[in-house]
């Protein structure tokens, strides 16, 4: 943490002379900290064990009139990732901050427009397609974060909202059996997003984004374009709540082409509000081969191991995935959340099944600082769970994890 207000130092010190004018300074962040244990019946651990902390730092401030500049860095790290108590080097810990965030958002652009330039994340956290960010309460992502250098054009209004974005996703981080390291690995990406207040209540939105692949992967025989589009219809009345997606690749040396057999993704959700008790369901289904960047991590076990190692909890079996979730929130005091979950994973034609049952914890101790905590039971059933890793080490494998945490938004 001291490094980091170090390196916020040095950058509102590198500031220009005419920084005296700056207005509306704010120091923006948050402090995330998991830890996570958990038992296996098998000789192969593939869930984290340990604890992980990250800290994003900057800040924002209003530049000129209408003009705002933000800045943001991320330090992650494991829990005594060193090899002696001593600790190590400072040229070690410098190598862990990144700069995730380097913008500037023009206001009011033609009387209607905000233009963001520069380093950002993009997309809704809960997007089971679109998500561009740091996640939070997964124990086995870490915690690295994605950021996108591009130009993002918003128009919105009471009625309807269009985002454009073009840019290069930084994707930090490459992901071994072992443990996450950084990596270099960047693609273009362009598309966009239109939503829709049809009513009280009622939202429509359609989306679609490509990812172009370089000149050398193209000549390897990689599809210039791919990518995916959809649309989503939701409804939020007082006390209930409900939405379906549909989405679909595409992919090809010309844009919007599908191949014979690309992938889709269904997915419905309903929540329903029963004075302090929210009952929840949901559904996906999901043709093998489906693709996308979203941050849909359901439970504390499967779907949290799948973005970790890389793939997406499309990818749960060789023909993709049908999944059933029924849930409970229960509010137990002005402070307190329980929630107990409950979930199927199955191959897209019904076979291959995995149970898996959890009950988490939140205290928010204020509107700043929650802790957090959950434990989870995963039954399996004989299925290549995780693609190309052996079948014989993973099969019939039962899990019980516990994960608690904190979380500090500032």
């Amino acid at each position: 943490m001291k490094k980091l207000l170090g390196v916020l130092l040095v950058a509102v010190m590198s500031w220009p002379t005419q920084a005296a004018v700056l207005k509306n300074v704010e120091v923006t962040g948050e402090i995330q900290t998991i830890a996570s244990d958990v038992h296996h019946n098998n000789l192969m651990g593939v869930y984290s064990r340990g604890a992980n902390g990250r800290v994003l730092a900057g800040l924002s401030a209003d530049l000129v009139e209408d003009v705002t500049a933000n800045l943001l860095f991320q330090y992650a790290h494991a829990w005594a990732d060193n090899d002696s108590n001593e600790g190590k080097s400072v040229q070690d810990y410098w190598d862990n901050v990144k700069l995730v965030n380097a913008n500037v958002v023009l206001h009011n652009l033609f009387c209607a427009l905000d233009l963001t330039v520069g380093r950002q994340f993009y997309g809704d956290e809960d997007s089971a397609v679109m998500y561009i960010g740091p996640n939070h309460y997964n124990a086995e992502a870490a915690g690295y974060v994605d950021s996108i250098d591009a130009a993002k054009l918003t128009y919105a209004d009471d009625v309807k909202a269009l985002t454009l974005i073009a840019g290069t996703v930084n994707d930090y981080t490459a992901w071994s059996s072992d443990a996450p390291i950084w990596s270099d690995e960047k693609y273009d990406m362009f598309g966009g997003d239109f939503r829709l207040n049809l009513a009280d209540g009622f939202t429509a939105q359609v989306y679609g984004y490509d990812f172009t692949a370089n000149g050398d992967d193209v000549a390897a025989g990689t599809d210039k374009h791919s990518g995916f589009y959809g649309a989503k219809v939701g409804m939020n009345a007082e006390a209930v709540r409900a939405a379906v997606e549909y989405a679909r690749n595409f992919g090809g040396h010309r844009l919007i082409k599908e191949h014979k057999d690309t992938g889709y993704m269904v997915k419905a959700d309903l929540a329903a509000d029963i004075e302090a008790i929210t009952a929840r369901g949901a559904f996906v289904y999901a043709k093998q081969g489906f693709e996308a960047e979203g941050n849909y991590t359901p439970g504390l076990l499967v779907g949290h191991l799948y973005p970790a190692y890389g793939r997406e909890i499309w990818e749960y079996s060789n023909e993709g995935l049908r999944l059933f979730n029924l849930g409970f929130d229960m509010k137990a005091a002005e402070k307190w959340v329980f929630s107990l979950d409950g979930y199927t994973f199955q191959a897209r034609t019904g076979h291959a099944t995995t149970y898996e049952a959890d009950l988490t914890a939140k205290y928010n101790h204020n509107e700043y600082v929650q802790l957090f905590a959950g434990v989870g039971y995963a039954k399996y059933t004989k299925n290549e769970k995780y693609g190309a890793q052996s079948r014989d080490a993973m099969e019939a494998s039962d899990n019980v994890k516990g994960q608690i945490g904190m979380l500090i938004k500032f």
